[in-house]
C-alpha cells in the first residue's frame, strides 16, 4: 500500500455509513415497506424517487383527501434487534433544515412542471427502524413534519 493511502487512511478513517443486508439495500428496502404502509393507508404512490435539479424525493404521494399532494422522505435504519435503545438517533431527525430547503425548492419545480400549482403540498416524514427476521419494521410516521410556503 502506497505511504500516501496509509497517511490518509490514519488522518481520515473510513467508516461504514450504514448497515446493510445481503440482497437490498436499507433505503431501498425502506422506501418499499413505507410505500406499501401508505397504500395500505388509502395514500396512492404517485412516483418513487422523484428527481430534478434541486435533488432527489422518496415517495410523491396523494393524500387519502386526493387532494393534498404529499412529499415523503423516508429515513431507514438497520437494528441489531427487535428493540432499538430509546437513546438511539431516530433517522427521521437527519432530514435537517438543509434538506427540508431543498425539498420545498423540488417541490416548487415539480408543482411548476406538473401543473400541480393550485393543490395543497404537505411534507411528511417517515422513520423506519429494519430489525432482523422475524421482527417486523417499526414504521413513525410524521404528517406535516414541516412548514413549506409553496
Amino acid at each position: 500500500m502506497p505511504i500516501w493511502s496509509r497517511l490518509t487512511d490514519r488522518l481520515f478513517p473510513t467508516r461504514p455509513t450504514r448497515l446493510t443486508r445481503p440482497g437490498q439495500p436499507t433505503g431501498p428496502r425502506g422506501e418499499a415497506i413505507v410505500a406499501r404502509f401508505l397504500k395500505r393507508r388509502g395514500y396512492r404512490i404517485l412516483q418513487r424517487n422523484a428527481r430534478n435539479r434541486f435533488g432527489e424525493v422518496d415517495l410523491l404521494t396523494l393524500d387519502p383527501d386526493q387532494r393534498t399532494l404529499v412529499l415523503v422522505e423516508v429515513k431507514a435504519r438497520e437494528v441489531p434487534d427487535a428493540s432499538p435503545a430509546a437513546t438511539d438517533l431516530l433517522p427521521e431527525w437527519r432530514v435537517t433544515p438543509q434538506k427540508q430547503r431543498r425539498l420545498t425548492a423540488l417541490a416548487a419545480q415539480l408543482a411548476r412542471q406538473h401543473q400541480w400549482t393550485n393543490r395543497p403540498w404537505r411534507f411528511d416524514v417517515v422513520g423506519i427502524d429494519l430489525p432482523p427476521k422475524p421482527h417486523k419494521p417499526m414504521i413513525r410516521h410524521h404528517p406535516a413534519a414541516f412548514e413549506s410556503h409553496l
